[in-house]
């Protein structure tokens, strides 16, 4: 069974102004799938020590998905906490994410979503709005359970 943390960035979301749907969304899109996982989903605002306490705090799990934080605005700060958190960087994930996500829409290209590895968890940067994550989660859906078999030294 994988250990999934969902973590919405959104200084919105935190405060209330702003009802989350990307985080509800990827817990949905998981819990309807084969795969069998916990999946736990946490909100937190776009500051670089909460977003850092967040994913620090659910290191040991399989899987970190993180929601929102990944344009070019000023405020947006999750791939840089990320991959300063991250030991090792898994880059074919965020390109086949922006890749098949412009496919969609142009504006993906805005994206700078990253995707590493900390110890025996893996990290991924989704966009904020409901249609990226949806993009992003049907992607990487069919790939999660061979990743940490791979990163857990299993047979690939």
């Amino acid at each position: 069974m994988l250990e999934v943390a969902v973590i919405t960035v959104s200084d919105r979301a935190f405060k209330g102004e702003y009802h989350d749907h990307s985080g509800p969304t990827i817990v949905e899109m998981i819990n309807e799938s084969p795969i069998e996982a916990n999946v736990s989903l946490t909100i937190v605002p776009d500051d670089k020590a909460q977003i850092k306490t967040a994913i620090m705090h659910n290191l040991g799990k399989d899987y970190i998905l993180t929601t929102g934080g990944t344009g070019i605005s000023p405020g947006d700060l999750t791939p840089e906490v990320t991959q300063d958190i991250c030991e090792k960087e898994v880059p074919g994930i965020s390109e086949m994410l922006r890749h098949e996500s412009y496919k969609e829409t142009p504006f993906a290209v805005f994206s700078r979503g990253y995707c590493g590895i900390r110890g025996r968890t893996i990290i991924v940067n989704f966009p904020g709005s409901v249609k990226a994550v949806t993009i992003c989660t049907k992607l990487i859906l069919p790939i999660m359970e061979h990743g940490i078999q791979m990163l857990r030294g299993g047979k690939h």
